[in-house]
């Protein structure tokens, strides 16, 4: 298998973070998406969206959407669970990643540390905005860990590595996760992992 990705994406890390659990050998192929690499007529086949990352198979299909590669990659895994209730709980925990904290925490982050942000009036509201609604994504995650030790049937998923990726790097975004001890101790859980990988550390074979 073959994964094109931009080692700076925390929705690429994703995915490298759960084939490093698998033990599943893959090569690396790094996308810039500053240098426009995303948009090349090749790059498009793969994915006419131009977004990374994208799963390309042994037989040649390509799958691109972060969250639809973990649930490709981790069918009949410990990765996913057996009762459909609980399946349907981690697809809820991806809508919310997708829906209401990748938006708001992850934006911050490319926008503070990656490319850049203007300091002008109506770019620090904007900036403002998603900051307050990454925080309230930040506060439901710790109000739903107060009992828990993972997102799901109390075991490691999924649904926990989709929401490990931007959350552990919010911090560059001007997120203050010391407000959300519960997320803290979550976050340290994770990385305990067997398997688990850092941001900048992938397979290439």
């Amino acid at each position: 298998m073959k994964l094109y990705d931009d080692p700076r994406s925390g929705n690429g890390y994703k995915v490298r973070l759960l084939l490093s659990h698998l033990s599943q050998p893959y090569q690396y192929v790094p996308i810039d998406i500053l240098r426009g690499e995303s948009r090349t007529t090749e790059f498009l086949q793969k994915n006419l969206n131009g977004r990374i990352p994208v799963l390309e198979l042994d037989n040649g299909s390509s799958l691109p959407e972060s969250n639809a590669i973990l649930y490709f990659l981790a069918q009949g895994t410990d990765y996913w669970p057996t009762q459909p209730f609980e399946q349907a709980q981690v697809m809820q925990w991806l809508f919310f990643e997708q829906y209401s904290h990748e938006p708001n925490i992850a934006t911050p982050r490319f926008w503070l540390t990656i490319k850049g942000l203007d300091d002008t009036p109506f770019n620090r509201q904007l900036l403002a905005q998603k900051q307050e609604a990454g925080n309230q994504a930040l506060a439901v995650m710790n109000e739903h860990l107060q009992t828990r030790r993972f997102f799901v049937a109390d075991r490691y998923s999924i649904a926990d590595i989709a929401l490990y990726a931007y959350t552990h790097e919010a911090h560059e975004g001007g997120f203050d996760l010391s407000r959300y001890p519960a997320v803290v101790a979550w976050l340290e859980r994770v990385s305990a992992q067997p398997g688990h990988v850092t941001m900048d550390q992938w397979n290439d074979v």
